[in-house]
Parts: structure tokens; sequence; C-alpha cells
């Protein structure tokens, strides 16, 4: 399973200060780097009433200023020894802090808890069955969940939420698939998580309990019906129609 790149920043320092005429002036220190501590980088902006004016970025090694007066802070600076500090910045603050940062908090997983498939009511009415799969109480927040039905991920029909947030660092997720019910089929749910060595897959037991059953049985029965007369109800307008006779109800 292959997971796209994720950006963390492990540090951001912010140092604010506000007049009593409203300007706000403000410092933002940050690292940045990818989930497998590569391509990293530490970044310093300044920032005047919204607009950052002048950074420092340890890949470039030198101010830039991104306004006028930014220009023209970003030439003092990196001739003095301000510059030098900041370079120092990357090694001894950035990738100091990221090892403790992963040990302790980023590389935690928590493996995801997959109840049986259940059945339910489809809101939509195009089908008369619908199956719901949930993740609890895993992290991090990333997941995939999806359907097989017969050895083929389904695409259509399928509903899922977002990552829900518990409130307790851990995650949920749910998704639905509507169907139309066929003879010998296998469906199945798949989950997929960093937490995991390989992923979890729950089939739908065809063995169910009777009200279950029922309220498939008696979907799939309405359909078809509606199907039926529907046709019926079309067939009889046409031969009316074509005997060019309407028919009038009698007293």
């Amino acid at each position: 399973m292959s997971w796209s790149t994720i950006f963390f920043i492990c540090m951001a320092l912010v140092l604010s200060t506000q007049t009593a005429d409203g300007y706000k002036y403000y410092r933002s220190a940050r690292c940045v780097y990818s989930d497998d501590l590569h391509d990293m980088e530490f970044i310093d902006s300044y920032v005047f009433n919204k607009v950052e004016y002048i950074r420092f970025n340890s890949t470039v090694g030198l101010y830039v200023g991104l306004t006028e007066h930014g220009i023209y802070n970003a030439d003092l600076w990196n001739k003095g020894p301000i510059v030098a500090q900041e370079k120092t910045q990357l090694e001894g603050y950035c990738k100091h802090n990221a090892a403790n940062e992963y040990s302790n908090i980023l590389d935690k997983h928590v493996k995801p808890s997959v109840p049986r498939l259940s059945s339910g009511t489809p809101s939509s009415g195009r089908h008369p069955a619908m199956l719901m799969c949930s993740a609890y109480d895993y992290y991090p927040k990333q997941i995939r969940v999806t359907w097989i039905r017969d050895g083929q991920e389904v695409t259509s029909d399928v509903t899922s939420t977002e990552e829900l947030v518990d409130g307790d660092w851990y995650y949920q997720i749910h998704s639905q698939l509507e169907y139309m019910p066929k003879s010998g089929e296998k469906i199945s749910c798949m989950v997929e998580h960093a937490s995991l060595d390989k992923p979890i897959v729950e089939h739908w037991d065809p063995s169910l309990p009777e009200s279950e059953k029922s309220k498939i049985a008696i979907g799939a029965s309405g359909l078809v019906l509606g199907l039926v007369l529907s046709l019926a109800g079309l067939i009889y307008y046409q031969r009316k129609k074509s005997n060019g006779r309407t028919l009038v109800p009698s007293g």
C-alpha cells in the first residue's frame, strides 16, 4: 500500500505585536518536512498587516524580499551576522526536534476496529438493498475504504463520509453501498490503513437473519412490481391510442 507524501509542521514560533491604531506585525518560524524526514526546510517569515514582506528559506540560504521594503531589508540582513544564525536553525532546531516529534507522536499507529457489515434501507430508492461498512478508533487520519463485488472494485453507488474526529485523537469513517442483490454474488469491504500489515476485509454474510432477508425481499419485490405495473400501463395506453378511442367512465 502506497501513501502520498504528507507534510508536517514540527515547529511554529509566532511572535506578534499590535499597536493601538491597529497595525499588526508578527514573525513566524517553522520547520516543514515530509513524512520520511526528507526535503526538510526551515522557513522564517516576517508579516506586516497580513502581508509577508521578507522570508528566510534554508534551501535558498538567504533572506528574500517580497515587497519593496522587504527587498531593502533583505539586502542589509544578508550582509550581517543574522543570516548566519538563521542557517544554523535547520540542523540545530528542525532536524533535532523532528526525531523527537516522530518518536513521541507522529509514528504512533492505532489499528481501526471494523465491525461486521450491516444492512439497511437506502434513502435514494434506486436500489432495494444497502450495506454499511465502518471503521472506528484509528490513528493517523489517512485511511482507504473500498467495496469489492465478485472480485471487482465497486466505484458507483458508493457514499462515504470524511474521516470524522472522535475528539480523543482517534478517527472514524463510514461507507455505504447501494445495490441490487444477485444470487451467488460475493460482496466485501476492504479497509487499508498505515497501522495494518495487510488490509482488513469483511465479507457480507448471505446467511442473514430472517428480518434482514425480509427487508431485502420486500424491497426487491416492490421494485419489480413497480416496473411491471408501469410497463402494463404503457401497453394499455398505447393500445387505446391506436384504436382512436378514449375510455370514459360510465356512471
